[in-house]
């Protein structure tokens, strides 16, 4: 077995451990509203989202030729191998500490920034196509903002509509409607999330020969769904409490409101194949319905750090992914 194919390995291998953690990082953004209006049980909620992910990742995989050819061109990408080793492993260092502290940081953020910064250390700036980089930025800086503003008018208009009905009665309705809208945003986030491992798998595929287009191939897009459904399983119960309660008090209608804009959004981005940010969506619908419901219900300490988070993670990793690669190349 030559050095390339056990590269190729790795990276396949590492790929899939970051949609696994994706997939327990990212569990709670999908289900944490139905988790803490109490429409669903913790488990029953996670099993759901695990398949629905799975099913998402299935679908579809525009997003994934976007993330395999936009950011940087694997054709002509020197050490490619080296380059993707590198990305991954900071993106998976980035998520796995985020996790641990329970902050809904962005898995998309960490991945398009770490291979912006492999690919920095490996070529210089002359290394990224900046017309496809951009636009995933303008993706991932829009798409919360429109979620924020979405969720503010969604909630809005519930207000308006059912502004005379006994609140008891319309929130136990709700309840029941949040097990379609939590499996509905489930399905889109797998529609959208899974898709970045497989454009990575692909990219690396073509850097070592192994590919000679940007067709997603069958194994490809089902190890990945399936990595994604398994993480899913495991969930993350530290960034459920945070999603689930510390943005704000969350009721069955807000809820509701706020899984229809995620969804949305998410899916909307998927059929354009621009890669974006669900937790960003996430947090950014919550955010928008609280608003809308009470300005002063919502926890701005805790979407304050969020936020924060959120413009540190393009740096951050991409600065971890160029030492890790100029790590690695030294070793290899």
């Amino acid at each position: 077995m030559d050095t390339l194919l056990i590269i190729t390995i790795l990276i396949v291998f590492f790929a899939l451990a970051f949609d696994f953690i994706n997939g327990f990082h990212d569990t709670a953004n999908a289900i944490a509203t139905a988790v803490s209006t109490k429409a669903l049980k913790p488990r029953h909620a996670i099993i759901m989202a695990a398949v629905m992910n799975f099913v998402g990742a299935m679908t579809f995989t525009g997003v994934a030729k976007t993330i395999t050819k936009d950011i940087v061109d694997p054709f002509t990408l020197p050490n490619g191998s080296y380059v993707i080793m590198a990305a991954l492993l900071a993106a998976i260092i980035w998520n796995l500490l985020t996790w641990y502290y329970g902050i809904p940081s962005s898995s998309s953020h960490a991945l398009i920034g770490s291979i912006a910064g492999a690919a920095i250390a490996a070529a210089g700036f002359a290394g990224i196509n900046w017309g496809g980089f951009l636009k995933i930025l303008q993706a991932l800086i829009f798409s919360p903002l429109i979620a924020f503003a979405i969720g503010f008018i969604v909630y809005s208009i519930f207000k308006v509509v059912f502004k005379n009905n006994n609140l008891t009665k319309t929130n136990q309705k709700f309840r029941t409607i949040q097990i379609a809208t939590a499996a509905l945003q489930s399905y889109t986030h797998g529609t959208n999330d899974a898709q970045k491992a497989m454009g990575i798998i692909t990219m690396a595929l073509i850097a070592n020969g192994y590919a000679s287009s940007t067709d997603i191939a069958f194994w490809v897009q089902f190890s990945c769904a399936l990595a994604m459904g398994l993480g899913t399983s495991v969930g993350g119960w530290k960034i459920i409490k945070t999603v689930g309660g510390k943005i704000m008090k969350i009721r069955p209608v807000n809820g509701v409101a706020a899984d229809l804009t995620g969804a949305f959004i998410i899916f909307g981005a998927t059929v354009i194949h621009m890669p974006v940010s669900t937790t960003h969506v996430i947090s950014s619908s919550i955010l928008g319905v609280g608003s809308a419901h009470r300005v002063k219900g919502v926890k701005w300490g805790t979407a304050k750090r969020m936020i924060i988070t959120w413009f540190i993670t393009i740096p951050i990793s991409a600065t971890l992914a160029g030492l890790l690669y100029l790590l690695i190349n030294f070793l290899f």
